[in-house]
């Protein structure tokens, strides 16, 4: 496969897993391109990105944290190194692989560098449908996400964004960003999963959630899923999975979920000023364990890939579990 075959493999995988479904994911293309046309930079404000400055590729994949970072598209891939995140050390470490014959054609991070960083805000719209199908108001999740999303473009945005990629581009090692991609093939796992039972409390949850592979090798290395809110025997109520959609939200948008009637919640990882909200409002919280639960969808994209014969080599942080 080439790297644009992957890539596009990648990102097929993820309109089909999209919480939103792939028939609005496709709508939303279709109207972004029709805003494209209706660009015009003579009416744009200043400061403005338009014209020249559009990014294209938004047209094709509506997920601006999953992104070719550096590479050649037609080079051929053989083997492949991914891991939860690649920076310059792991770069490096596929340079120092290739030293010694190991002949990595790609670097998959899952977590994004570069522009795809720096775009990581504009992914979070797709957690507005995901609050809205869990019972809170649309327009209320919307306004709480738009201020979010505001606050984590102010936060990534001083960051070094290029230190990964431009390790890439001076030893030559292509890099790719799925970020996003994998994350809604996880998301749409976990809700599969989960919709198999019926629960009566959290402990419950949390002792099904434990029977999955990547779980159970995180609980040997000490990181596995927990309660990190309410109590083994406490009653799970309605249950949600929020593995997807760029990065968490704010403890004020896990309120309203409390409003409309969520019991339980089940993260990859909640900040503790969320905790502490969400123990007052009596809402049990399964914090799963961030590296293991960004492996599951990390896992079921790269069977695909060794299904047509690509090697992959897991590093940083991926625990790999192959999956019939």
């Amino acid at each position: 496969m080439t790297i644009q075959q992957i890539y596009d493999l990648g990102l097929e995988m993820a309109i089909a897993a999209d919480p939103r479904g792939a028939i609005k994911v496709k709508a939303l293309l279709k109207k972004k391109s029709q805003e494209y046309k209706d660009l015009s930079e003579k009416n744009l404000p200043a400061g403005r990105q338009g014209g020249k400055y559009f990014d294209k590729e938004s047209l094709n994949n509506p997920y601006s944290d999953s992104r070719m970072l550096f590479g050649d598209p037609k080079t051929e891939v053989r083997k492949l190194m991914a891991g939860i995140d690649a920076d310059a050390a792991e770069v490096i470490l596929a340079d120092r692989l290739n030293e010694k014959g190991r002949g990595v054609d790609l670097v998959i991070s899952h977590h994004p560098s570069g522009h795809a960083l720096a775009a990581l805000h504009e992914v979070m719209d797709v957690q507005i449908d995901m609050y809205a199908e869990a019972g809170v108001p649309a327009n209320v999740a919307d306004a709480l996400f738009r201020e979010r999303m505001g606050y984590v473009q102010r936060r990534f945005g001083p960051l070094n964004h290029s230190q990964a990629v431009d390790a890439a581009r001076l030893l030559g090692i292509p890099l790719i960003s799925m970020h996003t991609f994998w994350d809604n093939l996880g998301n749409d796992f976990m809700k599969k999963y989960l919709a198999k039972r019926q629960f009566e409390t959290a402990g419950e949850v949390l002792d099904y959630i434990n029977e999955i592979p990547e779980f159970v090798e995180a609980i040997k290395g000490k990181s596995g899923p927990s309660l990190v809110s309410g109590s083994e025997k406490t009653r799970a109520g309605k249950v949600i999975v929020g593995f997807t959609g760029g990065t968490n939200p704010s403890k004020e948008l896990y309120i309203e979920l409390a409003k409309a009637g969520v019991g339980t919640i089940v993260e990859m990882h909640v900040g503790e000023d969320a905790v502490q909200e969400l123990r007052k409002l009596h809402i049990n919280v399964i914090d799963t364990g961030h590296m293991a639960a960004d492996s599951i969808g990390a896992n079921i994209f790269l069977d695909a890939l060794e299904k047509k014969g690509i090697e992959v080599i897991p590093c940083s942080g991926l625990i790999r579990k192959k999956r019939p």
